[in-house]
């Protein structure tokens, strides 16, 4: 049986990538507010987190920074983004301030020549590992988008994986959402398919190099639960806009758990400029989510 994800509508206009942690067992959604966020009145993205329950912003940082992925270990924030669409540079802030007001910041990864976009952060058997989105150099990333790998001790200063550890260079597979569980990273992404439509898959791997697709993808893909009214507060005007949108996408999701919950967001609309940010639940742990999509297990 496909594993029950119970989608719960969407909450905002032209939000895309998030990312929800626990910090201080209080959950956040991490955002990258793009230039063209409504309301964004700075004239230039940055990064800033939700505290999901009272709905309050923290100060907003990374000015100008792009494509961001959140990740909190022990009383530590880490967070990691490009300064451009496609940049070549992986810059990390760190924050271990309660409110998320003050960051530190270094370059985690420089790589001339290469075109960086998502990325995603995790835990594993060799210390941590992240999934990072690649269109360039075409030896590295075959059919764009691709999905490629770095390792660190430290979470601050990272190490590319070999060229033979990615996914998938013969398709398009973009927006990585990484995770480690017994022996295996599961790693959800997104697959493009004609039309051209787009949704979300999962695959699971022991080293980074030969993948296990689930027998149940896609894992998510665009219907009409994604434009139910999320939260009762969206203005007249969003709600038109959710209405009337184009919706051939599922993307960019992002996960945790919280409160016996796994917490999941997502962005739905065209994959051409109107997106929109939604939320979903799976009643039960991180650990028997992903492992419910291998059911020979």
């Amino acid at each position: 049986m496909k594993v029950p994800i119970k989608k719960l509508g969407t909450i905002d206009c032209d939000m895309v990538e998030t990312t929800p942690i626990v910090f201080h067992d209080r959950l956040y959604r991490f955002e990258y507010v793009r230039a063209n966020y409504k309301p964004n009145k700075t004239g230039d993205s940055y990064f800033r987190f939700i505290d999901v329950e009272s709905g309050k912003a923290t100060p907003a940082f990374a000015l100008g920074y792009h494509l961001g992925g959140a990740y909190v270990e022990a009383d530590t924030v880490y967070v990691y983004g490009v300064n451009i669409w496609g940049g070549l540079k992986i810059q990390v802030f760190w924050s271990k301030d309660k409110d998320l007001e003050t960051w530190s910041s270094k370059t985690a990864l420089d790589l001339p020549g290469w075109g960086i976009y998502n990325n995603s952060v995790c835990k594993g058997p060799r210390g941590y590992t992240m999934a990072f989105e690649i269109n360039k150099p075409p030896l590295e990333a075959g059919v764009p988008f691709t999905i490629r790998f770095a390792e660190s001790n430290d979470l601050v200063n990272w190490k590319l994986t070999p060229s033979h550890c990615v996914y998938s260079k013969d398709r398009y597979t973009a927006c990585p959402a990484l995770r480690f569980y017994h022996s295996f990273y599961y790693m959800i992404y997104l697959e493009a398919k004609p039309g051209p439509t787009y949704e979300t898959h999962i695959v699971r791997s022991k080293d980074l190099v030969d993948w296990q697709s689930s027998p149940f993808n896609p894992m998510m893909q665009f219907d009409p639960q994604d434009k139910i009214i999320g939260i009762p507060n969206l203005t007249t005007e969003q709600r038109e806009r959710i209405a009337k949108a184009v919706n051939r996408n599922n993307s960019d999701v992002d996960l945790c758990e919280f409160n016996g919950k796994v917490i999941i967001y997502y962005s739905w609309g065209d994959q051409q400029g109107t997106e929109f940010l939604a939320h979903a639940v799976y009643n039960g742990s991180l650990e028997s989510f992903l492992t419910g999509f291998f059911p020979e297990d």
